[in-house]
């Protein structure tokens, strides 16, 4: 399979300078200014060095700066793999053991870097950040905005589907993608607002001044007001094999998949049913990767039900009541093993399946990356958080929690006299919804002209249907934003497709028996590879659920290509009754499973700190024999040590406590580190780069 995707059906693929490196000797070829993470999968290296305390191989864990599981040796230098730019006639080689130091006799005269005041400090330019920095310079207030990466977005550049939320305030019906751009270009109107790219905040301290680095030089910051919208990191699981490779974020997958346009995989399996594992699934898909399979603890799934239809009808299995029990394999994933669960959340005997796959994806949920706002708290400094740095919700609510938060801030410098209306706390709280119940939903007894199918059946905060209708014959059951849609009473369809073609979900079809009152035509959503639904090839169509309802020849496809690019509307005719429940296409088929027996797995072998290897039988032991305190969890054990300073392992040693029964009251947490990413000394000593702001 190829490793680069050099074809997409949402994504363009940009032309890019080829440049040539070297990976322990060998030279490879990449792309300039992609992470050298991205060059080395392209080229089929996963395995970026090996563990110092017992040689396991260590590559992509997040993806994100948040780890140091992708460290390299970059030109003598150990840098992280995910986060440093690739550049012609680079020396990079794989970290044995512990990385070496480069010899280096010159002299470095430490020099302070001067303080930069500034109105407003904005950390991270995701979609709260951004929202916010627009109505700072629609104001004209001094605004510096800093973000790690090297573009504009946080994780709207990741997502390729259409967003929900509201046509108004969230771009509703685009793609996230898109919405970075359409944000940025706003953003760029306004010379009030300064922005660093490939600038880590590392730390906040008493005086009030935060710490950055820009490139490779230290900055520092003195804001009159400082906004953190510094989004969320991934949840990580405890399970045997939880480290090898081919195990890592959702979102990790998604970054190289759909921002480095390198595919990792040829076939992954996902843990988690929220509305990052769902939409991680559909990436994949969209990837050309095949998709073997998704397990919820739940009964059902916590994401929108839209997005777990949407992946049932290309012919993903979700497994609700279901945990993953182990990954499996030498120093890769190859294979998965899942088991049910019983009401007490227990493994059900003989109900273990394994997959083989490649990749196994963890989406568990988001932890908030609150840390800078709880020092900056702390340190008495006027602080504001936004966005799920406050509490993890969708990216449509962390953008109109942005523009609110704007808003507060401008107020509380003096600039923004007028009250803020209530109605934009209520939206606020409504965009933060979380899904509300699945009702049922008769099919449209008509039988006759044109008219459209819903086939959502969830409240969830979405409006574009009704927004886009030309004829306003489409209407929200209630509220506006979190009503069904419904067609208004006598309202006229002129079967212009809008509607099916702008639904974030996919879940709306078109039936039109104009032509034939016993065959109607049945239009349907598709955002997958063209080639499959071609005209006249048979396609497998099944109802919301991803039961099939019979194969059908393609009569035609067609898109609305200027103003929803990316939608293929595909047409087939079908059996009146049937076509109305007619709501996807298949993809691929099941996959078959293999079924062992009642083994049982061994939690104490899972990996609770990857930093330091320690295991979850090494912290329980202790925590058995009293210790309550993760500062002498960490000086026994190492736990929590480590280069990502915790991050990943302290809400697994919450939960260990919590299984142990622990009052978690008595339980006391980690100090958290004066600097919480890791920097270079030369930074701070001056060693590289200049004063420059630009």
């Amino acid at each position: 399979m190829p490793r680069r995707i050099e074809r997409h059906p949402i994504l363009s693929i940009p032309e890019k300078r080829e440049v040539m490196f070297a990976w322990n000797g060998q030279t490879l070829k990449g792309y300039e200014g992609e992470t050298l993470a991205a060059a080395l999968f392209a080229n089929g290296v996963h395995i970026f060095g090996h563990h110092f305390k017992d040689g396991s191989p260590q590559g992509i864990f997040c993806a994100n700066g948040q780890c140091s599981q992708c460290l390299v040796i970059a030109d003598g230098l150990p840098v992280k793999a995910c986060m440093t730019p690739l550049k012609e006639g680079m020396v990079v080689e794989s970290v044995e053991g512990f990385p070496a130091l480069p010899e280096d006799d010159a002299a470095v005269s430490p020099h302070p870097s001067p303080i930069r005041e500034v109105d407003v400090l904005i950390i991270g330019a995701g979609p709260a950040g951004l929202s916010a920095a627009i109505e700072l310079g629609k104001l004209g207030i001094d605004t510096l905005l800093v973000d790690d990466k090297d573009r504009l977005g946080g994780k709207l550049i990741l997502q390729t589907h259409k967003f929900f939320g509201s046509v108004e305030d969230s771009h509703a019906g685009v793609r996230g993608y898109r919405i970075a751009d359409l944000l940025a270009e706003e953003l760029a109107r306004y010379p009030s607002v300064r922005v660093w790219l490939n600038t880590t905040a590392v730390g906040v301290f008493a005086d009030g001044v935060v710490g950055a680095v820009k490139g490779k030089g230290y900055r520092r910051i003195r804001p009159r007001k400082l906004l953190v919208a510094m989004g969320a990191r991934e949840r990580m699981l405890a399970f045997p094999g939880n480290t090898l490779l081919g195990v890592f974020g959702a979102g990790a997958f998604q970054t190289l998949v759909n921002r480095d346009l390198v595919r990792p995989s040829s076939r992954v399996f996902i843990v988690g049913g929220g509305n990052v594992g769902l939409i991680a699934g559909y990436h994949a898909l969209q990837a050309g990767i095949e998709a073997a399979g998704l397990v919820e603890a739940l009964p059902q799934v916590g994401g929108y039900k839209v997005h777990a239809d949407k992946l049932k009808r290309l012919g993903v299995p979700i497994f609700t009541r279901h945990t993953v029990v182990s990954a499996n394999g030498d120093d890769h994933v190859e294979s998965v093993t899942i088991a049910a669960l019983d009401e007490n959340w227990r493994i059900v005997p003989g109900s273990y399946k394994t997959f083989a796959v490649d990749t196994l994806l963890i989406a568990v949920g988001l932890v908030e990356v609150n840390e800078f706002y709880r020092k900056a708290e702390a340190c008495g400094m006027d602080v504001f958080v936004a966005g799920d740095a406050q509490e993890i919700g969708e990216a449509t609510a962390a953008m109109f929690a942005g523009k609110v938060t704007g808003f507060k801030i401008a107020k509380s410098l003096g600039r923004f006299e007028e009250e803020i209306p209530r109605a934009w706390e209520t939206k606020a709280e409504i965009l933060k919804s979380k899904p509300g119940p699945v009702w049922k939903r008769p099919a449209p007894e008509k039988s006759e002209g044109v008219f459209p199918v819903f086939h959502c059946v969830q409240e969830i905060p979405c409006n574009p249907c009704a927004s886009v209708c030309p004829e306003h014959a489409i209407e929200m059951d209630g509220d506006e934003l979190l009503g069904l849609p419904r067609l208004v009473e006598g309202g006229r369809c002129v079967g212009c497709l809008s509607c099916v073609a702008v639904c974030p979900g996919l879940a709306i079809s078109l039936v039109d028996f104009r032509k034939d009152s016993r065959n109607p035509t049945v239009t349907l959503p598709y955002e997958v590879w063209r080639e499959n639904v071609a005209p006249g090839q048979t396609i497998e169509v099944t109802d919301m659920e991803g039961n099939t309802l019979g194969r059908y020849p393609v009569r035609r496809v067609t898109a609305l290509k200027k103003k929803f690019p990316g939608t293929l509307l595909v047409q087939v005719e079908m059996d009146g009754e049937l076509a109305k429940r007619a709501a996807g296409i298949r993809l691929q088929k099941e996959s078959a499973a293999e079924k062992p027996g009642d083994g049982e797995a061994i939690p104490d072998e899972a990996i609770i700190c990857r930093c330091e290897r320690v295991t979850a039988g090494e912290l329980r032991a202790h925590i058995r024999q009293g210790v309550r305190d993760m500062n002498q969890l960490k000086a026994l054990t190492r736990a929590g040590m480590g280069a990502c300073g915790s991050k990943t392992c302290r809400p697994l040693l919450w939960q260990l406590f919590r299984e142990e029964g622990v009052d978690l009251k008595e339980v006391t947490d980690l100090v958290d580190r004066p600097l919480f990413v890791e920097v270079p000394l030369g930074s701070f000593a001056g060693a590289w780069g200049d004063e420059s702001d630009d």
